[in-house]
């Protein structure tokens, strides 16, 4: 069984340098030391650093923070008056410099301040950084790096399989997609595997202690995964297009028909309104992504009481019979009332005309049914003479059409 221990210790004034040499002043640091079965597996550095410093750390890419294996910041911008704190993992390879050294916290300590400006252990370069974060007023913000998701002291190991890398990269991507829907596409997707196919190489180049020929079989296990990666991201990137492009569809009709509408947050919902002869509702336009359907509702401005909801029941029943477009439906548990019109573009695209024969189908059957609705709900007409009169002045209407 493996036994895992570890060594908290806290370092001030630690100095690091990046590939110019250039020194990067570090105030206040956390260090954590990772032993498995008495071997050292990890350093891991967690430290804060105010707002000027972290725009050269991010410019110039510094602890290996490069855009392609960045995920996305969870809530928002940083603030430039609070501090933003990195914690970052060690370049496994530099690990045995500090096994020597790390027989207490103080050893430890003073091994690190005292080292020369060119020794690798305070080089940007080896580190490697996992999170980013700010803590604001409303919350916590910030983002994670795909190393996060597979630390580089985990590649090293002999026993890296498929499984971990395949999971991780899809974990990294689906949480990048989920918060960076609108920036993810194929070109990036491709940066960021060829960064991770570069990383992948030099960390196993200079750590694992095999003959080449294992080296080159984990490579393969990589490049496997990647080929399984690059098969779906076309699907997957089409996928994100078409349910971009149908909700963009669905706000460019309402917006050129001169509707009034709000788009409910983190939905692919609108609300809006419509003004008909009998009354006026509320309505919803909804996007369901995974199915590829576009769905609108009409929602009766009146409920059905318990007490009417049997009635009402037998007067939507009579009403959908014979309905080409759409539906009525009641909800049993709160006698809401509404009409729904769908369509399902899988493999299609939602149109501007699709759309309008949907939305108007939609309203113009709930104004027609409306007073119906009323009067078996206030009126105490019963279902069969409420569709009567629906049907009676429909016909009317079609004959006064005629004439005309």
């Amino acid at each position: 069984m493996d036994i895992h221990s570890s060594m908290n210790l806290q370092i001030r004034n630690l100095t690091f340098y990046d590939r110019t040499h250039s020194p990067l002043p570090i105030h206040t640091t956390n260090l954590i030391l990772t032993k498995q079965d008495n071997t050292l597996i990890e350093c891991r550095l967690t430290f804060q650093v105010n707002w000027q410093l972290y725009r050269r750390i991010d410019t110039e890419a510094l602890f290996n923070l490069k855009p392609e294996l960045r995920g996305s910041l969870s809530k928002g911008d940083f603030q430039p008056e609070v501090n933003i704190e990195i914690e970052a993992t060690l370049q496994p390879e530099l690990l045995s410099s500090l096994t020597e050294n790390i027989t207490t916290a103080e050893q430890t300590a003073a091994y690190l301040q005292n080292l020369s400006q060119n020794h690798p252990l305070l080089s940007t370069e080896n580190w490697f950084a996992l999170h980013v974060k700010q803590q604001q007023e409303s919350g916590e913000t910030g983002y994670r790096t795909f190393w996060a998701y597979l630390p580089p002291h985990a590649i090293s190991q002999e026993n890296i399989s498929q499984e971990q890398i395949s999971a991780a990269m899809v974990n990294f991507f689906k949480d990048w997609a989920d918060t960076n829907l609108s920036e993810i596409n194929q070109d990036v997707m491709a940066e960021s595997i060829n960064e991770m196919t570069k990383s992948f190489s030099e960390i196993a180049d200079t750590n694992l202690e095999e003959t080449q020929d294992a080296i080159s079989e984990i490579m393969a296990e990589i490049t496997n995964v990647f080929e399984e990666l690059a098969e779906t991201t076309n699907e997957v990137i089409t996928q994100f297009d078409r349910n971009i492009n149908m909700l963009e569809e669905i706000i460019l009709f309402f917006t050129k028909d001169d509707w009034s509408f709000t788009k409910i947050q983190g939905e692919s919902v609108l609300q809006t309104a419509f003004q008909g002869k009998n009354g006026k509702w509320n309505c919803y336009a909804k996007v369901r992504e995974e199915q590829q359907q576009f769905v609108f509702y009409s929602i009766c401005p009146i409920n059905a009481p318990e007490n009417k909801r049997l009635a009402i029941a037998e007067f939507i029943t009579r009403a959908n019979y014979g309905t080409i477009i759409g539906n009525f439906e009641l909800d049993y548990t709160d006698g809401e009332i509404r009409y729904k019109t769908s369509i399902d573009v899988e493999g299609s695209n939602l149109t501007f005309p699709l759309i309008k024969q949907l939305v108007y189908t939609n309203v113009t059957m709930m104004d027609e049914y409306l007073p119906g609705i009323v009067a078996a709900i206030d009126g105490d007409v019963e279902p069969k003479d409420a569709i009567r009169s629906i049907e009676q002045r429909e016909a009317n209407d079609n004959a006064d059409s005629s004439r005309s």
